[in-house]
């Protein structure tokens, strides 16, 4: 990856549906050039092209973080596991107090508490949970600074 690469890929983060003449322009190389460098890196999974919806305006007004504490020996598949769940939007296996993080989305906080006791506490290997319950969300984006 090189540094037009980089400029292609800050351009589709401020705007996803910039058109490949549009960057073309932008860098100062051929449509052709950006239309191969997207292929690229589309194709070797450096990025992905996708909608990021406010899951309020569809309906999900109950937004969470769920710190998860794992036995050692099950942290993997626990993570697995969450990460195949309907409602979890992120996973990361972590250092620290908790060993898996997820962000949630559900409809409300009665559902969120039913995925918590249904969902994540029967995974086998989840010791301990605790749940931040997203307030307001002051910036959603997604992407690495220029």
């Amino acid at each position: 990856m090189d540094e037009l690469d980089r400029k292609i890929i800050n351009i589709l983060e401020r705007n996803g549906r910039a058109s490949n003449a549009r960057i073309a322009r932008d860098v100062g190389v051929s449509e052709g050039t950006v239309r191969r460098r997207l292929k690229r890196l589309i194709s070797q999974r450096i990025i992905n092209i996708i909608a990021l919806p406010d899951p309020r305006k569809l309906g999900y007004n109950s937004e969470a973080l769920i710190g998860v504490q794992v036995d050692p020996d099950k942290v993997d598949g626990v993570a697995t596991k969450m990460a195949n769940l309907e409602h979890t939007r992120w996973v990361a296996v972590t250092t620290g107090t908790y060993d898996v993080f997820a962000w949630t989305t559900l409809a409300n906080a009665e559902s969120l508490g039913r995925f918590l006791r249904d969902e994540v506490g029967a995974i086998d290997g989840v010791r301990r949970t605790e749940t931040f319950v997203n307030l307001q969300v002051m910036k959603r984006e997604f992407g690495i600074p220029a």
